[in-house]
């Protein structure tokens, strides 16, 4: 596991940047950490960095934002779910095979994410912020 330490906005920014310049279509990026530790910070500028125009939020409270840029993106967030049964019922696996999918807290429904799922775990200690994957 390699860890990157987050010393200003700009790095978490970059790092969006390089991962933006790998991602393909069938991605599944899955955004673990506390509230706070960042990852719709991330998310915005790696859809930004993936062309999308439109304003990322948080999704929350609607489950799903859909996103239009160099690839279709879905972010997701499991949040409010009840369990892997009503993570099953979003229709993932279409998802993940026509565009770019991210996914904050994904903890219920990991067993259903596809192995080969980039896993990024953001964490902030109340002083300092750092990212493993």
């Amino acid at each position: 596991m390699q860890k990157i330490i987050l010393e200003s906005e700009k790095d978490t920014i970059d790092f969006a940047k390089k991962i933006a310049e790998k991602i393909k279509i069938g991605d599944v990026l899955a955004l673990y950490g506390e509230l706070g530790s960042g990852k719709t910070f991330f998310s915005r500028h790696l859809c930004k960095f993936l062309g999308v125009e439109e304003n990322v939020s948080s999704p929350s409270y609607v489950l799903m934002n859909e996103y239009h840029g160099k690839f279709p993106i879905a972010h997701l967030d499991f949040y409010r779910l009840g369990g892997v049964e009503e993570v099953l019922e979003l229709g993932l696996h279409d998802i993940f095979e026509t565009g770019v999918t991210i996914i904050e807290w994904p903890e219920i429904g990991e067993e259903i994410l596809p192995e080969d799922s980039i896993r990024l775990h953001f964490y902030f200690d109340g002083n300092n912020r750092w990212i493993e994957f």
